[in-house]
């Protein structure tokens, strides 16, 4: 398979490399990528900022740090000057002490996510000693002393252990600075408590809060949105058999939590498809008694952030972002006034601090970073990022829906040229994903208009097993749901068609990861619908992804091969399967990245293969390799820049566009 893989990647390199116009396209693309800035993870601590950032010269995120909103920002860490034989570093996660004096970090090579922890001191910019690996997911927790924190850890392998243990049985370690971490003790996770189980697939987490002497041993249970949270006192942990106290459970439906003195806020789904806010007392945490902060209502309540002033919560109407701030002595939800209509990217509070950090974007509006004063009652621009110079003013966005195959509204978001003729000649690409209960929301994105701007049109479909009408719409597709998935694809594809927007020889649809069903089986349902297709770091082969190491924490939302329905609703929607020999496949760009954590390379690969045996179209089927990356998570701006290129000249030269 690895020559076969390098056969491929060579021979897509120099197909993709002699279309016209692919080098002209990429400069436009990283022309515009190096106008602006992106400013992300925002955190505080003791006074100071820090958030990872990207300059235009910049080929990756570093991290900086400011002395508040107005002090001059500093580098703290540089993962581009790490760079050593062709490979790079990127930054995965980084969490600040509550104090700001330390921030831990983590670092993993070639988009690997084979994340190594480290600290260093904010004032001096020094690394200290601490370099823990197999810290994929960190989950860094500091305690209030600003000299240790809890930090989960995947179990060592023994020399040959079989690569689908890799995210077995991980634990979450109490690591004191300066400290050999391999004598960390470990403090929450499987087979360590008879009074917190877990299974195996399980990802353990322990949280803490300001001011709050109880931590909180938090349970995923793989990609489940449902948590498992367990309560003790936060003195207990280092000394000897810890307390815990089960305060939630799966079947509580409950996706989040912060808490605010002696009070637990809890955001569910139970008897609440778009969601509800209750709390508990800390000092009773029983869930029959809980009290309903926040109600159910048309709008999806999507995030809480408790703050020392109040409760602020993040929902989303039609696509739109609202906040709602709550006062903690039992007064009503009262929506906020936001600089403009776009989606809330990011919340950020803190407990023992007044008012709120978030960041705001739409499809047409480049995103900023406010924050939100009860004092005055405005939100402010934070001056932690600039205003794109990128103008999408010759763009516009509309919002409409398409009928499903069974009659259901499917939302669809475009975005287009102004004043485009609806007379089906536009080249047009159709993004969807519908898994997780993950939605596609607004985002300005400036090298967009490079295919804006040559008359292609966007459009964003948010099919069933997303999140866009609450946890309903999420269980609309997934397991024995899923085909609603990829047929709303096809219904919205339809649409698009019936409307003007574009014609089949023009229409292209695209996703990534679990997207990779969603095209996969569109692909495979409606080939004659289609003039290409792109599949990204895909889930094309899920009856056999549960023998890859993610696999098994992907079996609550698309099942286990190991069980008769199991089996059946995983070959439903696998692609691979679905191929049948002497079909006219559009033509077709599939991607992998060799270091990838999550969709093991060979399902893309086995796909790409089984497709150039079975298509009579004569069209391309490609399958383009990056050995220098993973999931895409790491990437530089240069891979993304011309996997980009790659992407719209593919498409381009397909659709017989002048120039390509």
């Amino acid at each position: 398979m690895v020559s076969w893989l390098h056969g491929q990647s060579e021979y897509t390199k120099s197909v993709l490399g002699s279309i016209p116009g692919r080098d002209k396209i990429l400069a436009r693309i990283q022309r515009l990528d190096a106008a602006g800035q992106s400013v992300e993870g925002v955190e505080t601590g003791g006074g100071r900022y820090f958030y990872l950032k990207t300059e235009p010269s910049f080929n990756s995120p570093k991290l900086f740090v400011r002395d508040g909103l107005g002090g001059a920002e500093r580098v703290l860490v540089d993962p581009e000057r790490l760079t050593r034989k062709g490979v790079h570093y990127a930054i995965d996660y980084f969490t600040a002490s509550r104090d700001g004096r330390y921030v831990a970090y983590a670092l993993s090579p070639g988009g690997s996510e084979d994340s190594v922890l480290h600290v260093i001191d904010a004032a001096s910019g020094r690394n200290l000693a601490e370099n823990i690996d197999r810290a994929q997911y960190g989950d860094i927790s500091w305690r209030a002393d600003g000299r240790s924190f809890f930090y989960v850890r995947l179990q060592k392998l023994a020399a040959g252990a079989d690569p689908i243990d890799r995210y077995k049985k991980s634990r979450v370690y109490l690591h004191t600075l300066g400290a050999n971490p391999d004598n960390d003790k470990a403090i929450f996770g499987y087979g360590l408590s008879p009074r917190a189980s877990m299974a195996v697939d399980d990802d353990p987490g322990v949280l803490t809060m300001p001011d709050c002497d109880e931590m909180f041993g938090v349970v995923a249970h793989g990609v489940a949105n449902e948590l498992t949270v367990y309560m003790a006192p936060l003195a207990s942990a280092g000394r000897g058999a810890i307390p815990w106290r089960k305060i939630v459970d799966v079947p509580d439906g409950v996706v989040s939590m912060d808490v605010h003195g002696s009070t637990l806020f809890l955001l569910t789904h139970k008897e609440a498809s778009r969601f509800k806010i209750v709390s508990v007392d800390l000092r009773h945490p029983e869930l029959a008694r809980a009290r309903i902060v926040v109600a159910p209502s048309g709008s999806v309540i999507t995030a809480l952030g408790a703050a020392g002033d109040a409760l602020y919560v993040e929902t989303r109407d039609g696509g739109i972002g609202r906040l709602l701030r709550v006062d903690y002595q039992g007064g009503s939800a009262r929506r906020l006034p936001l600089p403009f209509e776009g989606a809330i990217g990011s919340l950020v509070t803190y407990e023992d601090r007044p008012g709120a950090l978030f960041m705001e974007t739409g499809w047409t509006h480049s995103a900023l970073w406010y924050r939100y004063d009860p004092r005055t009652q405005r939100a402010s621009d934070t001056g932690l990022k600039r205003l794109s110079p990128i103008r999408f003013t010759q763009i516009a966005s509309r919002e409409v829906k398409a009928r499903g195959a069974d009659g259901t509204p499917i939302p669809l978001s475009i975005v287009y040229p102004r004043n485009i003729k609806l007379d089906g000649s536009h080249p047009l690409m159709m993004e969807g994903y519908g898994a997780y209960g993950s939605t596609i929301d607004p985002a300005f994105d400036p090298t967009t208009l490079a295919w804006l701007e040559r008359g292609g049109v966007l459009a964003y479909a948010h099919v069933r097993g997303g999140g866009e009408y609450g946890e309903d719409w999420h269980r609309a597709g997934m397991k024995q749901t899923k085909p609603n998935t990829w047929r709303d694809l096809i219904a919205c594809g339809e649409y698009l068609i019936a409307k003007g927007y574009t014609s089949p020889k023009r229409l292209a649809i695209e996703g990534a990861s679990a997207g990779g069903i969603t095209v996969g089986r569109a692909l495979t349902e409606r080939p004659d619908l289609f003039g290409a297709a792109i599949d990204l770091v895909g889930v094309s082969n899920p009856v056999r992804q549960e023998l890859s190491p993610n696999g098994p924490p992907n079996i609550p939302e698309f099942g286990s091969a190991l069980t008769p329905n199991g089996f059946r609703d995983l070959l439903a929607m696998d692609a691979y399967h679905h191929v049948q020999d002497g079909v006219k496949y559009p033509a077709v760009l599939l991607t992998t990245g060799i270091n990838d954590p999550r969709v093991a390379s060979w399902e893309p690969a086995k796909l790409a293969a089984r497709l150039q045996a079975a298509t009579v179209s004569g069209k391309p089927i490609l399958l383009r390799v990056d050995y220098d990356a993973g999931h895409g998570m790491g990437s530089t701006k240069a891979q993304n820049d011309a996997e980009l290129a790659d992407e719209y000249a593919f498409l381009l030269h397909q659709f017989g566009v002048s120039g390509f």
